[in-house]
């Protein structure tokens, strides 16, 4: 990424970025609609429940994932192939050693979540029995986005690709046979989830262990360079406390909308997994800013990397407003494929309507964050973000509710504050940055 058209490049590297989290997003996507369809929609509102338990841990990992892809992106764009080597055995060894730990921890912890919560009586057996698989199985995801993300930073975002395509049809495949010939219900969906990840991540693995290139994985040198650790963590340990915080904060999000039963629980569900979609370009383009800029920093190309910056943002908010566009349009037929319910359907175009294109704010807070990022600093956005996404998220949905009307408009209008008030501070924080570094680089010459 250090030489040629910059917005061809970006857009080559996030396509497949952007449809591998497509088929990725299908997973728990699929779960929903067929459950919904075929179980009941107390299933479904069950599934949209536990969504913000699971990014929790998705979150964290991708945050971490983020400062394994800077230091990897940064060694191959000065190559340093030794360094670069080094890092791979490193990030592998601790996603192995992380993903067991969180694994036990957090089915340990379902029933507490799921009460903090506050998940009404007729949901909550089905998304403890659903959750519980789930994470016992999460390993899967988390050593798949690990690997996959050593491919990014050297850029190969197609590769992981074709994994995904061939696992989510297995998922979709798996799914139908469980829920409707073995009639196991939510649990066969949660079954079939694992069993496809985990053929996802062996294939991943396999990959990085027989490919001759120079981040092949080699099991007997596996080991954690602490020192490398160290600068991973110093990039991406910010970004995924920031993640998971926010993923917190969603929890109290979740719990005001369980307030109001499952037919909102069900809506808000239905417009929680079209919202991921949406989301995909401006996070596909986010990580696509990281790369970019981290190998262009790595070889010196300073200029190269405001370019691209500025490249991804045009990209972005291009694609996610005319995604957005579509799916207001045709919200109705978007929010009858988890559901036939006509109240569920009513509060899934409710939530779409009121919400969907503030979300060019937040196309600019992640290209922002991401090319951030790949400079190194992970800390500035993860207190805007932190400030912004949760506090001041949490107090208007707090004085809101209490003083002015409980209903859920109101709450899930919550999420446009808080993109809203981060894509100003960001913007300025960044226009900040940049003059300083522009001021240092002309005392310099």
């Amino acid at each position: 990424m250090t030489q040629g058209p910059i917005m061809r490049q970006l857009i080559l590297f996030a396509l497949p970025l952007m449809l591998g989290n497509v088929f990725q997003m299908l997973y728990n996507t699929v779960d929903s609609v067929i459950v919904g369809n075929f179980v009941s929609k107390q299933a479904l509102a069950a599934i949209g429940s536990t969504t913000v338990i699971v990014n929790m841990l998705v979150f964290f990992f991708n945050g971490f994932s983020i400062g394994a892809a800077v230091v990897i992106g940064r060694y191959f764009g000065a190559k340093n192939m030794e360094k670069l080597h080094a890092a791979v055995e490193t990030t592998m060894a601790a996603t192995f050693i992380l993903s067991a730990v969180l694994s036990v921890v957090s089915v340990l912890t379902v029933g507490a979540m799921l009460r903090f919560m506050r998940t009404p009586e007729d949901v909550f057996a089905d998304a403890s029995l659903y959750l519980k698989i789930y994470l016992g199985g999460i390993s899967g995801l988390l050593i798949y986005n690990m690997g996959s993300g050593i491919l990014r930073a050297v850029g190969d975002s197609t590769r992981p690709l074709y994994f995904l395509i061939l696992t989510s049809v297995l998922n979709i495949v798996l799914d139908l046979f469980f829920v409707i010939v073995l009639k196991t219900g939510i649990a066969g969906a949660a079954i079939a989830t694992v069993l496809a990840q985990f053929l996802s991540a062996t294939l991943i693995l396999v990959l990085l262990t027989r490919t001759k290139d120079i981040y092949r994985l080699s099991w007997r040198e596996l080991r954690i360079d602490p020192g490398i650790l160290k600068k991973i963590f110093a990039v991406g340990m910010p970004a995924a406390i920031q993640s998971v915080i926010t993923a917190f904060s969603n929890i109290f999000v979740q719990g005001y909308i369980n307030v109001f039963g499952s037919d909102v629980m069900a809506g808000w569900s239905s417009y929680n997994k079209l919202d991921q979609f949406i989301m995909l370009p401006m996070q596909s383009m986010a990580m696509a800013a990281t790369t970019f800029v981290s190998q262009n920093i790595g070889a010196g190309e300073e200029r190269r990397a405001d370019r691209g910056t500025v490249s991804a943002l045009v990209l972005s908010c291009g694609v996610t407003g005319a995604i957005a566009a579509a799916l207001i349009v045709f919200a109705p037929w978007s929010v009858r494929l988890f559901s036939p319910d006509r109240k569920v359907i009513e509060f899934g175009v409710l939530f779409i309507r009121v919400n969907t294109f503030f979300l060019l704010f937040n196309c600019i807070n992640h290209v922002l964050a991401g090319a951030l990022r790949g400079r190194g600093d992970s800390r500035g956005p993860m207190i805007i973000m932190l400030s912004t996404f949760v506090a001041l998220r949490q107090i208007y949905l707090f004085f809101v509710t209490h003083y002015v009307a409980n209903t859920p408009t109101l709450v899930a209008f919550g999420y446009p504050v808080g993109w809203m008030s981060c894509c100003a501070i960001e913007l300025a924080y960044f226009y900040i940055r940049r003059r300083r570094r522009l001021q240092s680089a002309s005392r310099l010459s």
